[in-house]
């Protein structure tokens, strides 16, 4: 675990890419196996379950640092993050041991299954062996929330330089439904069985945003255009006899979506078909909140596989006959793909994402208009000659989105951020009017500039009207844009709608409170994008 924390430390403690980069390829090539094996899970976002109720562990620290919990529970928001505070707080470990990374992962998960009483006394002699960087990380795995200032991506790009692999090749190992207890380093890393996993999908390829002219991109007739759908982007495998279908968040979400298991009586096996998981009906895309009814459940219920049937809208071909021709020029690919869809029978729930046709920019500009009306959120740009990378890659694939819905609301309450924001107001609520009152409807935190944050921070101070824990009510006296991608119908919420990715777009000094937006104006926007 020493080692670890000193890898941790590296990292945190500069803000250049290629010093984390060495650093954590020092870590790969010199720690032992099962420790580099769980480096590599952890960040891949494969942590290990939450052990402990974090009410508990608040109190069981407060207790054992000698001090009362409403102290503890002060200084927390002030800290910014649960973990640290609980390392900074401890009394200095008397019976400290130099134990492995893979150890206290593995003694986390047996804490997990433990009587509370044990578990306490199980936390309280593993603070007692740790120093304070060792304690942090070690709470951070217990509670589920390790994240470490690095990305998959430099991860895989020093595991690269650790192993003398290359990057692409790794990216594609690291991918499918892999744990430390389901493989070994050897297995994962140093292995060249291509067949090892035939669910395992391939990294994917990410648009960026496009806020120039898309003129710029050249002729368009270099380009293919099509919709840009709001589902849940997926790969589809047909491997051995079976299908399996990953998210873009490499969650493995075959059993959710039953329907999809009659494609492997129809496609090659030997395919792999990037494309737009979409609850569809009556030959239109249902309310992203249709689809969100299936993502976490294993079983489907009939009644809702009635209600929200799903379909593939497949857009890319990355694998066929069993070769990967992600090399290949995009339209090569989209003419394979079109080919095979064709064979299908009518009633089969995989549809070819259509192109969308037009003589000019001015023309798909027009099209891109129309996509609220069409369940879309834009365009997609793709070039004609451009091969299927791994990951954001600025150049052949763009995202054309149409501009966010926005409404004009004041903020209610106010809570304070994690981390760096620790010492900032950050989370705000916000409501519109309804009648002579002021209705809740959403949160946001994010889209003001830090000398706003700021700026917003010391007005809350100084116009809190209540508390309740973090929460701070304020006076009702400044209007926020709100953006959003779309909107739906909640019985949860007390508006009786939720906002998709809502985020403050402006602070609006211009407009006085009374003009903020109402209940009313919310419903209409349900009527018109729900």
């Amino acid at each position: 675990m020493k080692d670890f924390a000193q890898l941790f430390t590296r990292i945190d403690q500069t803000t250049k890419t290629n010093t984390k980069v060495a650093a954590m390829a020092e870590y790969l090539s010199t720690a032992p196996d099962d420790d580099k094996l769980w480096c590599i899970a952890l960040f891949s976002s494969r942590r290990p379950k939450r052990a402990i109720n974090t009410t508990r562990l608040r109190e069981w620290a407060a207790e054992h640092a000698g001090i009362p919990l409403w102290l503890f529970e002060e200084a927390y928001p002030i800290v910014g993050d649960l973990s640290e505070t609980i390392a900074l707080v401890l009394p200095p470990a008397e019976n400290h041991q130099d134990r492995s990374l893979t150890h206290w992962i593995n003694y986390i998960k047996q804490l997990g299954v433990r009587e509370e009483e044990d578990r306490k006394s199980g936390i309280l002699a593993a603070w007692d062996q740790l120093e304070p960087t060792e304690r942090f990380l070690f709470n951070k795995l217990m509670t589920g929330g390790f994240r470490i200032g690095i990305s998959q991506k430099l991860m895989t790009r020093a595991l690269a330089q650790a192993t003398d692999q290359p990057e692409p090749e790794l990216t594609h190992k690291l991918m499918g439904n892999w744990t430390p207890e389901t493989t070994t380093y050897q297995d994962l890393i140093l292995s060249d069985d291509p067949t090892a996993d035939l669910s395992k999908p391939y990294p994917f390829y990410l648009a960026y945003q496009l806020d120039d002219a898309p003129a710029e991109l050249g002729p368009v007739d270099d380009w293919f255009a099509e919709r840009k759908w709001d589902g849940i982007r997926g790969q589809l495998i047909l491997r051995g006899g079976q299908h399996f279908l990953w998210s873009r968040g490499e969650d493995l979400m075959t059993d959710r979506f039953p329907e999809l298991a009659a494609l492997v009586d129809f496609v090659p096996e030997g395919t792999v078909i990037d494309g737009e998981v979409l609850a569809w009906q009556d030959d239109r895309p249902l309310p992203f909140n249709a689809l969100q009814k299936r993502i976490g459940r294993k079983t489907v219920p009939k009644k809702l596989l009635t209600e929200a049937p799903v379909v593939i809208k497949a857009y890319d071909l990355l694998e066929w006959q069993g070769q990967d021709i992600r090399d290949h020029p995009m339209q090569d690919r989209r003419s394979q793909l079109e080919t095979l869809v064709a064979t299908l029978p009518p009633d089969i729930p995989l549809k070819l994402s259509p192109l969308v046709e037009a003589a000019d920019w001015a023309g798909l500009a027009t099209e891109r208009e129309r996509s609220r009306d069409l369940g879309s959120e834009g365009l997609m740009l793709k070039r004609r000659a451009s091969p299927y990378l791994s990951g954001r890659k600025k150049g052949d694939w763009w995202k054309w989105k149409v501009d966010p819905l926005t409404i004009d609301a004041v903020m209610i309450y106010a809570q304070s951020g994690h981390g760096r924001r620790a010492n900032l107001f950050t989370d705000f609520t916000f409501a519109v009017w309804n009648g002579n009152d002021l209705v809740p409807f959403t949160k946001a935190y994010s889209g003001l500039t830090d000398a706003e944050f700021r700026q917003i921070t010391q007005w809350v101070k100084k116009n809190t009207l209540q508390r309740f824990g973090p929460v701070r009510q304020v006076k009702p006296e400044h209007v926020f844009e709100i953006a959003f991608e779309g909107i739906q119908e909640s019985p949860r919420h007390k508006s009786g709608v939720a906002l998709r990715f809502p985020r403050m777009s402006r602070w609006r000094h211009d407009k006085p409170l009374d003009q903020a937006n109402t209940l009313d104006d919310l419903k209409e926007m349900l009527q018109m994008y729900g």
